[in-house]
């Protein structure tokens, strides 16, 4: 099911979380293709947290996998916690882990759908080449106790480096934006008051917060960045979200306010949200 309204977004329901994921996968592989097409390489930036994995292995198999120009592709987060990339919190390992399967690419041993087919010269995930990465060094700074304020600015100084286009504001424009919605209605690492929405800067360091786990601090895009996204692609399931989207995709009467839910932000035109049933369960429409 999807619903359109002048003005609105596309929402587009599904009877699970698979149905959900694999829809939002086939849209995402789509827009990247295009774009490669069209400009010759696609900016794509994406999320952490529980909603990427679904939506990865769908596009680490055939036939997706295999209709990606990957080597074209060009991967940013819109935000990141102060961990390790290789801590079960960072929004880098679903992508290292589940869309290019590094582990298997790297000669561990796997078993299953994990394994490299060594006989076939079959590999797992998507061939996505190492400098196309740009994963914030999370990692360097702990080691190195630069801070997280250290990694914004150098995120900043390779975003800029790239050579995106810019919008009227001159913030960055990405192909496609895949993004999550927290509990409270948090986009990015964009809270509920959040400064972010004072600033220009187009990347920033966040401190930890104190209402919602994980208690850890962050660095983040600027939200603003979601107005110039070419296809913003927010994915919402379980009825652990039902409640906040009935607040963020509730009836135009409500709150609009963005420093109050931030997740009204990917409420725009050319928007798609997809949802499973269980999440969609308290929206009017």
């Amino acid at each position: 099911m999807a619903t359109t309204v002048s003005g609105e977004p596309e929402v587009r329901v599904f009877d699970d979380a698979e149905g959900a994921s694999r829809a939002a996968a086939e849209v995402i592989a789509g827009a990247l293709r295009d774009a490669v097409a069209e400009r010759g390489r696609a900016d794509w930036a994406t999320t952490g947290g529980s909603t990427p994995a679904g939506v990865y292995r769908w596009l680490a198999e055939a036939p997706l996998r295999d209709e990606v120009p990957w080597d074209r592709v060009h991967v940013w987060w819109g935000d990141d916690r102060f961990v390790p990339r290789d801590h079960p919190l960072s929004n880098v390992l679903p992508l290292d882990s589940v869309l290019i399967s590094s582990a298997a690419r790297a000669g561990l041993s796997g078993a299953g759908a994990d394994a490299v087919e060594v006989d076939l010269g079959i590999e797992p995930g998507a061939p996505i080449p190492v400098a196309n990465i740009h994963a914030p060094n999370m990692t360097h700074a702990i080691a190195t106790s630069a801070g997280v304020d250290w990694v914004a600015a150098d995120y900043d100084r390779e975003l800029h480096a790239a050579g995106l286009a810019t919008d009227q504001r001159g913030f960055p424009v990405f192909d496609v934006m895949f993004l999550g919605i927290g509990p409270d209605g948090h986009l990015l690492s964009a809270f509920p008051g959040s400064a972010l929405f004072d600033t220009e800067a187009w990347v920033s360091a966040v401190p930890a917060p104190t209402h919602v786990e994980p208690h850890v601090a962050r660095m983040s895009l600027n939200p603003a960045v979601v107005a110039g996204a070419r296809l913003p692609v927010v994915v919402a399931t379980g009825d652990g979200k039902a409640a906040i989207l009935a607040s963020v995709l509730g009836a135009a009467g409500e709150d609009r306010d963005e420093r109050h839910l931030p997740s009204l932000v990917a409420r725009r035109p050319g928007a798609i949200w997809f949802l499973d049933r269980a999440a969609a369960a308290s929206i009017v429409r």
